[in-house]
């Protein structure tokens, strides 16, 4: 590799070593029902089942832990909005020192209360402004002034080498070849550390990293050549939903990544559905990733050893009904028109009895009855049972004079009446 930073085995196992009275060494679980979907060895690296409910303890733990003494006096800081922050928390409990975290004002309140108990009295939360960004800024702003020592979430060596522990135990969990190891990317540390192990230790490995479609900063930095900002991210899949990838991260997944996809947040959700039902498994949207690109790599994979990390599980409840309207949305099975209703008696009973089908549902109705006009326009959100249903629906509102609008390929518009 030419980067200055390399990532170093003792390294590795001196991280792995520190933190073996802090982390729980998850386990390598077949999953069957993936082995049988995909004809394929799938092993699930479980990082759901981390004692912070993701994998993101292991950097900042082995971070903190070699500071030196003076610096942890004074305190340490972090900003995040959700993984980091926990991790920080319950290192500085297990440290006993004092760390300050900034997070942003709209961070769900169940994001702030886990913080709050993995970190307990050797914490102080400070809500500031609306996004990551600016929570952030204020962090760096705390940090110049007070000569603190900042917990970066990806772009550290230390940090780096945490998240690599995964790795050691992947390989010495299993004794067969892995053919492939699917990460998800946020900033890139997971995918730098574990992508580095397995190219020192199973060069032939091949090494997939996996972002969110609507947040794709690896895979543009990649193809620039150099770390790039994006101007507007999806950040639906929040654990892997950033702006800008790291320096050091970039320059190391250069060289350790065979490939990167692109998984829609659609995909993502019909995903965590399909673990939570199937095999009752509860994942962030993060944590989704590297099972949710299997589907596009299935050529490749066919009796292949197959690892995907399943990077955490703290989900927001809250999220359900989002989860479900995009995975529907996503399947082709949720659909919004823009109707037109002739404004007579029995109008709607015709587009009950004459265009929705048997097995079809209303879900979403807006209308409201506009007098002296022949039409009155309603917003419609119709759930199919089957996707092939979706044609036959059309042609019918359109034979019957009822059809003005579809509204899911229209996102601006879909977003304001929606």
């Amino acid at each position: 590799m030419s980067h200055i930073y390399q990532v170093k085995i003792n390294e590795v196992q001196k991280a792995h070593e520190r933190l073996k009275n802090v982390i729980v060494d998850t386990p390598l679980m077949h999953d069957l029902n993936l082995s049988e979907k995909f004809q394929a060895n799938i092993l699930l690296k479980r990082e759901d089942l981390q004692i912070v409910r993701s994998y993101k303890i292991r950097g900042a733990y082995n971070k903190i832990a070699q500071l030196n003494p003076s610096i942890i006096a004074k305190g340490i800081v972090c900003a995040s909005a959700g993984n980091h922050a926990q991790g920080v928390a319950y290192s500085c409990r297990k440290l006993n020192i004092k760390g300050t975290i900034f997070m942003p004002a709209p961070t769900p309140k169940q994001k702030i209360k886990q913080v709050e108990f993995f970190g307990r009295q050797n914490i102080n939360i400070i809500l500031t402004g609306d996004t990551y960004d600016d929570a952030y800024n204020a962090a760096m702003q705390h940090v110049e002034k007070n000569q603190l020592a900042f917990i970066h979430p990806f772009d550290d060596p230390h940090v780096i080498e945490g998240q690599a522990t995964i790795a050691l135990e992947i390989l010495a969990d299993t004794h067969t070849h892995i053919d492939y190891v699917f990460i998800p990317i946020g900033g890139g540390g997971l995918a730098a550390g574990v992508g580095s192990v397995f190219k020192l230790l199973s060069p032939d490995t091949k090494i997939i990293g996996v972002e969110p479609a609507g947040a794709p900063s690896m895979k543009e930095a990649l193809r620039e050549g150099k770390v790039v900002k994006l101007q507007e991210i999806d950040k639906f899949v929040d654990g892997a939903a950033v702006q800008q990838v790291g320096n050091i991260t970039f320059a190391i997944c250069q060289h350790v990544l065979d490939d990167i996809i692109l998984v829609p947040e659609g995909k993502v959700c019909t995903t965590i559905l399909q673990l939570y039902n199937e095999e009752a498994i509860v994942v962030e949207p993060a944590g989704a990733l590297s099972i949710a690109a299997l589907d596009m790599y299935k050529d490749h994979i066919k009796g292949k050893n197959v690892v995907c990390i399943v990077s955490g599980s703290n989900n927001d409840i809250t999220r359900t009904e989002e989860i479900k309207e995009r995975s529907l949305l996503y399947e082709g099975l949720k659909h919004y028109f823009i109707v037109r209703f002739p404004q007579r008696p029995g109008a709607f009973r015709e587009f009950l009895e004459k265009v929705i089908g048997p097995n079809d549902d209303i879900t979403y109705f807006q209308y409201s009855k506009k007098n002296n006009r022949e039409l009155g326009p309603a917003v419609v959100g119709i759930e199919l049972q089957h996707k092939d249903d979706f044609e036959p629906l059309i042609a019918k509102m359109k034979e019957l004079n009822f059809f003005q609008e579809y509204l899911n390929d229209k996102p601006d518009l879909f977003n304001f009446l929606i």
